[in-house]
């Protein structure tokens, strides 16, 4: 699983909801066969193995998932680092809500809300970490 970014690997394509829901198992455990992907998603969703299968298979064919052939069934295993998912989402949605810039963001959430003191305290510190 190298550092490969999001872009690079999928080619532009976006992982669906469901997709990131595997991506998301796969993540915490890897490799995993289709079955156990069912059951790891299994308590948030009522997919059939048909559907899980279906849904690594578009994520081989995007190329976030490798297959390893493992007596009679597949193992899956992310070729996309869930951080670099992660970074590549959120400047996707810093540019197409907020102009590419961070600081209408972080108002937008102050304003509606929607940060706690806790949020706002690790902002200060990250905020401080970086003017080091």
């Amino acid at each position: 699983m190298g550092g490969a970014k999001a872009k690079g690997l999928l080619g532009g394509e976006r992982i669906s909801e469901a997709e990131h829901a595997v991506m998301e198992a796969l993540w915490v455990r890897a490799p995993m066969s289709a079955a156990e992907v069912g059951e790891a998603v299994g308590g948030q969703r009522d997919w059939s193995l048909a559907t899980v299968k279906t849904l690594l298979s578009r994520l081989v064919a995007k190329g976030a998932l490798a297959t390893e052939a493992d007596g009679r069934r597949f193992l899956y295993t992310p070729l996309i680092e869930r951080a670099d998912y992660v970074g590549g989402e959120s400047r996707r949605l810093v540019d197409r809500l907020f102009g590419g810039r961070a600081a209408p963001l972080f108002a937008h959430l102050a304003e509606s809300e929607a940060l706690s003191a806790e949020d706002i305290a690790e902002i200060e510190s990250l905020l401080q970490e970086l003017k080091q």
